[in-house]
């Protein structure tokens, strides 16, 4: 038996596609895969870059595994669109490697949610852009993002 995630879908109004879209942004920046992983259903299918992953147990691997890579990640999210059962959102993030290379990684993701809530599909496609420090645009204490921090669209992302 599952727990309802609200909101639920048909998403028919932008402040309910919103929320979600905060919600997710949110849980990311913890990077805590066992929290992170509460948000799909047990039945869950990921299309991340190159990887195809099946159930909340796959995906928990794969978070452990992008968060030992992907070090001091901080992520904004963007509404991109939303109707019925899905959201299309933007992305980008910063991190850098274990040698202190930095990147900021842009993206997509389509998302399916199931009537709790849960999301069953997410595709994303994702480009990483090496960058050097100075040019990083994310600043904030890891965790979520402060809500005076700017968005995609007020850093021209």
């Amino acid at each position: 038996m599952s727990t309802k995630r609200p909101p639920l879908p048909p998403f028919v109004d932008e402040a309910s596609a919103r929320i979600k879209v905060q919600m997710a942004e949110d849980a990311w920046n913890g990077r805590d895969p066992e929290r992170v992983i509460l948000a799909y259903s047990e039945e869950s299918r990921w299309r991340n870059r190159h990887e195809f992953l099946e159930g909340r147990a796959q995906i928990l691997e794969f978070l452990k595994r992008k968060w030992a890579k992907e070090l001091e990640y901080r992520l904004i999210k963007g509404l991109w669109a939303y109707g019925g059962d899905r959201i299309a959102v933007r992305f980008a993030y910063e991190w850098h490697d274990r040698e202190g290379h930095w990147f900021r990684s842009y993206g997509n993701e389509n998302w399916i949610f199931d009537g709790d809530g849960l999301m069953r599909c997410r595709f994303a496609s994702i480009n990483d852009l090496p960058i050097v420090a100075s040019q990083r645009l994310f600043h904030w204490p890891l965790g979520p993002r402060p809500k005076e921090h700017p968005d995609l669209d007020d850093l021209g992302l």
